[in-house]
């Protein structure tokens, strides 16, 4: 199993640890809940060194990455773009994050689980092409920790003289910090402003380490869940995968169907003209219980989808439940059942809005 730089930190804390995605990882320190509401209310810090990192350079490499990503990455210095690596079928290998350096240096961040397989697709799509770009792994060189909440921007300023004050939501500078370099965008996976930081292993290892001594709070994988599903954002295997457009995900703002073309546009106009015959929706719980990604969704004895992911988040009353449901149950108010384990649990379609996200925009 693969440890991140950050291990025997993670082990001096007291974390217990999990596998996830092939890596030894934190599921958490103090408690789930406890770390839930410190991002919530203060400061948490997380370790994602697992995520990957592909680094696109050369010529071509602004249109190379505009040509297999789904979103467009604008060329604006040091702006972030989301979207999607789309097979030749809508289908999404994966969400990723685009930080665009220049027209030649262009950085995909990846999800964890899928490095090798977007990586291999990359290259396969490289070497069809007529494209003069070099794709490279840069994983094993980065580090990579979140800072996430309220007090973040005051506790991480404190270790630099640079003002963060001049970085907006989806922008990223290089900056010092506790007197080493760093990459630093304001950014995060949980509905909080907040911050992800790339640096050398050794040196992420030091702020980490400074970060906690001055007050932000170690959080494990549990609570990353809870907070993302919290603020509404997907997770890959859960909300999307290979089988699963952007349409269906709900995730069209993460397509520019404008651009003149990217590898699954044709499959996405075709989807678009036909009509979704499913989409991810939000469900509340109307009756006890907590639904369970996998879970089947019902309406009388007809099954009619599945969820995706589903809690009862920290510090609210109702279970909530993301599910991938068939059309003619997308309506606001629409009635359903969930079966959990040998009960149908009544449940009720609901907007997406779990919380209100607090970004500097």
């Amino acid at each position: 199993m693969k440890k991140t730089s950050l291990y025997e930190t993670h082990v001096a804390l007291g974390a217990k640890m999990v596998e996830f995605a092939g890596w030894d990882m934190p599921i958490e320190y103090q408690g789930l809940v406890a770390e839930h509401f410190a991002v919530r209310q203060h400061c948490g810090i997380f370790d994602v060194s697992h995520m990957g990192e592909i680094m696109i350079t050369g010529v071509d490499a602004f249109a190379f990455a505009n040509h297999v990503v789904s979103g467009r990455i604008k060329p604006i210095s040091m702006r972030m773009t989301y979207g999607m690596l789309l097979n030749h079928e809508g289908g999404i290998i994966d969400d990723l994050m685009v930080y665009y350096y220049n027209d030649q240096k262009i950085l995909l961040v990846v999800n964890a689980s899928n490095c090798e397989k977007d990586l291999a697709w990359i290259l396969s799509i490289q070497k069809q092409s007529t494209y003069h770009v070099i794709v490279s792994d840069i994983s094993p060189e980065v580090g990579q920790i979140a800072l996430q909440g309220k007090e973040a921007v005051p506790l991480l300023q404190l270790l630099t003289s640079y003002s963060l004050a001049n970085l907006k939501m989806f922008d990223f500078e290089e900056v010092n910090l506790h007197e080493m370099s760093f990459m630093i965008s304001r950014s995060g996976y949980t509905g909080e402003d907040g911050f992800e930081i790339y640096g050398k292993n050794n040196d992420i290892v030091c702020l980490f380490k400074k970060l906690v001594e001055l007050g932000a709070t170690p959080c494990g994988l549990g609570c990353r869940d809870t907070l993302r599903f919290e603020a509404n954002m997907p997770l890959y295997g859960h909300e999307m995968d290979e089988t699963v457009n952007p349409f269906e995900a709900t995730l069209t703002f993460g397509v520019d169907m404008t651009k003149e073309d990217f590898i699954g546009k044709a499959a996405l106009e075709k989807s678009k003209s036909e009509g979704l015959k499913r989409k991810v929706v939000a469900l509340e719980l109307t009756d006890r219980g907590i639904a369970r990604s996998g879970y089947l969704v019902f309406d009388g004895e007809e099954p009619i989808g599945h969820i995706t992911t589903g809690y009862l988040i920290p510090g609210h009353e109702k279970a909530y439940a993301l599910a991938m449901l068939k059309v003619g149950y997308w309506d606001l108010g629409t009635k359903v059942q969930i079966q959990i384990r040998k009960n149908l649990v009544e449940a009720v379609v609901r907007n997406k809005k779990f919380l209100n996200k607090q970004y500097i925009k």
